[in-house]
């Protein structure tokens, strides 16, 4: 965790939010950044995250950032502070429905699809501009879009990591101005990880997920 002061300075200065990605790490890890001042902390499964939940300190900001299926919601609405993997509109309106029952509006990013890889989720820009017209959609009080999240291609060669990144940002863009433009929550931009955050900062980051350069290599 030595790197934990250097990128965290890195990041304020740039004004660029890390969410500190625990997953598969003990809690005594997590306490460890909690004592020295973390408090967003991301995990990719719904199970280690409610585990995680009853034993950490309650001011924790937890975000889900894996894979969501639609009958976990109910295990993580009432106190999930942000939900990062939101691909379609049925697993939105199930968040809508959990967080209705908690009277609470859960903030939500849209995972959108930029890498080149068939194992990673997302929707490609059609199908978030499909979403976001929709009647359903607009009937959803008790979800906040807040932004996007999306992976880059698990490779070494920087300019398609660079490109891809670029692309993101440009749907962002296009969204706010055509959809969110007086919206001042849809302001956040998950893109970059341990091997690629410094490229997502330059082209635009609002929000980092950093796991093996902060606790080391998964178990």
């Amino acid at each position: 965790m030595s790197n934990f002061e250097d990128i965290k300075l890195y990041l304020t200065e740039k004004n660029v939010t890390l969410v500190a990605v625990s997953k598969t790490k003990p809690t005594a890890a997590i306490l460890a950044l909690y004592d020295r001042g973390q408090r967003d902390f991301g995990e990719n499964k719904v199970q280690e995250l409610r585990e995680k939940y009853e034993e950490m300190p309650k001011d924790i900001r937890w975000h889900l950032i894996g894979h969501l299926q639609s009958n976990k919601v109910k295990y993580i609405a009432e106190w999930v502070y942000m939900i990062h993997s939101v691909d379609s509109l049925s697993l939105l309106e199930e968040i809508n429905k959990q967080a209705a029952k908690h009277n609470r509006i859960i903030p939500c990013l849209l995972q959108t699809y930029i890498a080149k890889e068939e194992t990673k989720f997302g929707m490609d820009e059609a199908e978030l501009h499909a979403l976001l017209q929709s009647s359903t959609f607009a009937g959803l009080k008790n979800i906040s879009i807040n932004g996007l999240m999306g992976m880059a291609t698990n490779t070494s060669d920087e300019e398609i990591i660079r490109a891809e990144f670029l692309h993101l940002k440009a749907i962002f863009s296009t969204l706010k101005q055509t959809y969110f433009n007086e919206a001042s929550q849809f302001s956040m931009l998950s893109m970059g990880m341990s091997s690629d955050y410094k490229i997502a900062v330059e082209c635009g980051s609002s929000m980092v997920r950093i796991g093996s350069l902060l606790f080391g290599e998964r178990q």
